[in-house]
Parts: structure tokens; C-alpha cells; sequence
């Protein structure tokens, strides 16, 4: 685990020394939830440990349901936190078309300001990580023919290049998946290229992907999955943006928000730790080395410093 930096040491100092919450912010318990997947309950928790660690009275909810029921948990107010994704506003907003959300810093600004105005969210700042789908192949093929990019891909392919793709039906249907890697970088492929698995399991797909399940040498991925490196496999860069960029980031009702002005200080350096890299370790612990959720996020944050 890298060191904190000297900027990071300092906003760890600042967080630690805030002053105790007033009676009647702890009167009220705090709703924390998540979606089901894995890196879901992970960030949950990452938010869950760091307001217990402040005093703050808590009811976890965790690993709730998808978005679409998180979505609605916190519009009704059944939850008040839970960690979203940048890229979402595209479709709670109907802007899936909008260029704004392939670009991390337009995207986030993008879907705070609405969630603002039309909801009364707040959306705090979003890790630097992005859980875009993406394409990944195994190692030893994409540096056999020098892949880094989805640009050496479409070049590879159009050169008569060995590829055989796994991925869900929805990865391969979807618009703004494979299709839209497909319009970016000018290339096609055939039927013959695919292996489409049922599901939208990345861990299934990443594993034909390592195993050389039916000739496939290269898997649908999200950019934050844990068994990456431990399948030895490598992400395409997406030079061009054609995915939305997914950060995630915290998401609090405003009424909570403004009774706890200290949420960003707060949760601010957990989000700032989670690069690409980092997030993808902390769910191989979970995914590959099978460790609880909960260890996971507590070791994390003992290592900022922000638990003891």
C-alpha cells in the first residue's frame, strides 16, 4: 500500500481534529446503503466506518438492491447515503447523448448541479477511478501483437488480427456499450468474434477470457474489477472516450447534508485514495482472496489514518 502524500497527510490531520457533532445531529440516525455488487458493499462500508468513526448514529442498509432501487430509496427519503455513479445522471436525467458525460470533470458537475436543483441531492467529489465498461484481453495476446489502446485494436483487427470476444448480450446490444466502442475506433465484429455468455457476470467473462474458453482471447470488463491482473489480463485503453465515465462518489440527501456540513471533509480523502489501481486491489481482496467486505474497508482507512 503506497504512503499517504504530505497533501493527504494534511487533510487526515484537519479530519481528525474536527470538533464533536452537536446533540441533535446525533439524535437522528443516518440511513447508509449500497447496491448489491461487490465494489458497492465495499464503498458502503468505506462511508459506513468512516461516520461511525465520528460519532455519527448510523442504520446500514447495505447491499440494498440495484440502482434503480437506490435511486428510489433516496428520492423518497427511505435512505440518505449511498455511493453512486457520475455516469448515471446520463440516464436518471435522459442525456445519454449528451458528450458532457464522457468527460469525468463535465459529467460530475453535470449531474450535481440537476441532482441539486430538481432533487435537493448532494453529490459529494467522486473517486478518480472510473467503472466504465471496457475490453480487456489476456496479457500475452495483447502484448504478443502490442496492444495498449482500443486504436492498436481496431489497427490489429484490420490487419486480420486473432480476437475472439466474451460479454453479456446486453454488452453486445446496448448502444452505448459495444456498439459505441465499435463507432469510435471503425471497427466491426463478426458473429464469429463473439462468444456471448448469459448474465452480465464480468467474472464469467474475464474467465473465458483466461482460460481460452472457444478460441476468446479478450473480455467485456468494468474498469474497476478486482480479477484484472490476477487473470493476467489487460484493459484497452478507451483513448477516444467512448464510454461515459462511472466515478463514484457519495450521494446524500440535502436535508442530511446540511445537518452534517462536515460529510465532504469527511469522506473527501477516503474518495481521493481510490485511483483506478487502489480500487482494483481492494476488490481483489474480496474477489480473489476471498476476505470480507467489511476487513477490507476497515484496513483501508486504518491505513489513511482515519481509523484506529
Amino acid at each position: 500500500m503506497m504512503p499517504a502524500s504530505p497533501t493527504r497527510r494534511a487533510l487526515l490531520g484537519t479530519a481528525l481534529a474536527l470538533p464533536a457533532l452537536s446533540a441533535h445531529a446525533q439524535e437522528r440516525p443516518v440511513t447508509v446503503a449500497s447496491k448489491l455488487d461487490t465494489e458497492g458493499a465495499m464503498l458502503g462500508q468505506l462511508i459506513l466506518q468512516v461516520l461511525e468513526a465520528r460519532g455519527v448514529p448510523v442504520r446500514a442498509r447495505l447491499q440494498l438492491g440495484p440502482t434503480r432501487i437506490l435511486r428510489q430509496a433516496i428520492l423518497s427519503g427511505e435512505i440518505d447515503l449511498y455511493p453512486e455513479y457520475t455516469g448515471n445522471g446520463a440516464f436518471f436525467f435522459q442525456q445519454e447523448d449528451d458528450p458532457a458525460w464522457h468527460s469525468a470533470e463535465r459529467g460530475y458537475a453535470r449531474v450535481r448541479e440537476l441532482d441539486q436543483q430538481r432533487n435537493d441531492l448532494v453529490w459529494l467529489r467522486p473517486a478518480a477511478a472510473n467503472n466504465s465498461w471496457a475490453i480487456a484481453m489476456r496479457e500475452d495476446a495483447a502484448q504478443g501483437a502490442g496492444l495498449r489502446t482500443l486504436e492498436d485494436l481496431a489497427a490489429h483487427l484490420g490487419r486480420g488480427g486473432a480476437f475472439k470476444l466474451a460479454a453479456s448480450a446486453e454488452f453486445v446490444e446496448s448502444p452505448a456499450a459495444l456498439p459505441a466502442f465499435q463507432r469510435a475506433y471503425g471497427f466491426t465484429l463478426q458473429p464469429s468474434q463473439l462468444l456471448v455468455l448469459s448474465g452480465g457476470d464480468t467474472a464469467v467473462t474475464m474467465r473465458a477470457a483466461a482460460e481460452g474458453l472457444n478460441g476468446v482471447n479478450a473480455a467485456m470488463v468494468y474498469g474497476t474489477d478486482g480479477a484484472i491482473a490476477a487473470l493476467s489480463l489487460r484493459v484497452l485503453e478507451d483513448t477516444k472516450g467512448a464510454q461515459i465515465v462511472y466515478a463514484p462518489a457519495p450521494v446524500v440527501r440535502g436535508e442530511v447534508a446540511r445537518r452534517l456540513p462536515q460529510l465532504q471533509e469527511w469522506l473527501g480523502p477516503v474518495f481521493e485514495s481510490l485511483t483506478l489501481p487502489r480500487l482494483q486491489a481492494l476488490n481483489a481482496r474480496i474477489v480473489v482472496e476471498g476476505r470480507p467486505v467489511r476487513d477490507v474497508a476497515r484496513e483501508h482507512l486504518r491505513s489513511l489514518g482515519l481509523t484506529g
